[in-house]
């Protein structure tokens, strides 16, 4: 068998980003969501509830589904990390975690428009979450393989913007062909394609089978282009467990990690708030229809793919640590102003009716948001292959998803509880605020060019 260049192992490694990035951009903010969100409102509508309180009931919902998630995939995310390593095999993982992405996607079809299966929605939609993030584990922890210190943050900045890309077209595919506007036609104008049925909302439930073909198909580089290399192990789970525990056990002799972790803990969870809460906050506070949140997302991927190739560059420059803390800040300057705006005022200051300036702000703040959150995704990973050892990098990136993972819960947990105290929906969005800006305070201890044990 001819040898694999490893400009072509890169290439592979980055079909991954390609393949996976729908579930985030269709099914997490840009159409399932708000989509769920809506058929829940007027579902808590239909059963007697007020306006504002069906609003604040379906964005609870939607908490609670990001909740359970979260906790299942923190939970394991540390272990299968540890065992993968014992085993000395990742690929065998993917499949499984890519079987459980592509039926989780698929089975989105049956969320009917009615609201009667709700929880079957978000049951499926859960199960294919933590496919692709489980699949993530092992993904970035193939990353050290692929170039030298220098080189990783780039193509690590690259990857992400190839993968937003991907994104971008699957959703211009949707809005254009599949998705349906108020008055059943998509955004360019047309019946939804293959004779979907505008009425029960068939084009936008499409974006599940869609979401799950896209990735299928391309998965095929990825497995045909990125190799392993055998290492003979044979690992049990027994030893599995004892390498965790040994990894947890040596955080304390490592500052460095452990206040990465631990920041990257709280501004990865209140990312994923952004991301998860972004088109529902769309739907529910604006009342924007789902062509709108589509044109949203086109905007936004657009700056996410542009930021994260500029981010890789100035990650290769100056490293990922500078690069981390002006996202950062950039992120809260943007959560502030989304949670100080409605349809009616902007900063406490009344707007005349029928203002588009929400509409405006919120369209720059979706620039932002995907920029940031690009540039702040991939210098992450970069900077944990700065913390990992040779020898053990799924382990440590458990570790990393761990505290990516296991307190995911807490901004959609969070988020619900705001939400239920106040029923408000705009307001029940703030704790994502001082999620990033408690986040701040740990990477004082964290070393530009992070630590190792010998």
């Amino acid at each position: 068998m001819a040898e694999i260049s490893a400009r072509k192992r890169i290439w592979g490694w980055w079909f991954f980003d390609w393949a996976s990035q729908p579930y985030h951009t269709l099914l997490v903010t840009f159409i399932f969501g708000p989509y769920f969100a809506a058929v829940a409102a007027e579902y808590y509508l239909s059963q007697g509830m007020g306006a504002e309180a069906a609003k604040a009931s379906a964005q609870s919902i939607w908490a609670l589904g990001l909740t359970v998630t979260g906790l299942v995939i923190g939970f394991g995310a540390p272990f299968l990390g540890a065992f993968a390593d014992t085993s000395g095999r990742r690929m065998p993982w993917m499949v499984v975690f890519s079987a459980m992405y592509v039926v989780g996607a698929g089975a989105l079809w049956w969320t009917l428009p009615d609201g009667s299966n709700m929880l079957w929605g978000l049951f499926a939609f859960g199960l294919g979450f933590v496919g692709a993030e489980y699949a993530l584990i092992f993904i970035n922890s193939q990353l050290p393989d692929l170039g030298t210190k220098e080189e990783i943050g780039e193509i690590s900045g690259s990857g992400f913007a190839f993968g937003y890309a991907g994104g971008l077209v699957s959703l211009i595919i949707l809005l254009a062909l599949f998705v349906e506007q108020g008055n059943g036609k998509t955004l360019i104008g047309l019946d939804p394609v293959f004779g979907l049925d505008a009425a029960q909302n068939q084009g936008t439930r499409a974006v599940g089978p869609i979401t799950a073909i896209w990735y299928a198909v391309f998965m095929i580089p990825y497995f045909a282009w990125v190799r392993e290399t055998p290492t003979g192990k044979r690992g049990t789970v027994g030893q599995a467990l004892s390498h965790l525990g040994r990894s947890i056990a040596n955080l304390p002799k490592r500052v460095s990690l452990s206040a990465y972790l631990g920041s990257s803990m709280l501004y990865r969870d209140a990312l994923n708030g952004l991301y998860g809460f972004g088109g529902v906050y769309a739907r529910l506070v604006l009342d924007w229809e789902l062509t709108q949140i589509g044109i949203f997302g086109i905007v936004a991927l657009i700056s996410s793919a542009l930021f994260s190739w500029l981010g890789g560059k100035a990650d290769k420059r100056v490293g990922p640590k500078p690069v981390i803390i002006g996202a950062i800040w950039v992120l809260i300057f943007v959560c502030i102003t989304i949670v100080s705006m409605s349809r009616t005022q902007l900063f406490g200051f009344p707007l005349p009716e029928g203002s588009t300036l929400p509409d405006l702000i919120f369209f720059g703040c979706g620039v932002l948001i995907g920029g940031m959150g690009g540039i702040l995704q991939a210098s992450s990973r970069s900077m944990m292959v700065r913390h990992s050892p040779a020898d053990a990098p799924t382990e440590s990136f458990g570790l990393y998803g761990l505290s990516g993972r296991a307190t995911s819960f807490i901004a959609p947990f969070l988020v619900l509880l705001v939400t239920e105290m106040t029923g408000n929906a705009r307001i029940g969005l703030s704790p994502v605020v001082a999620l990033f800006v408690v986040a701040m305070i740990p990477l004082i201890w964290v070393k530009p060019e992070g630590d190792q044990i010998e």
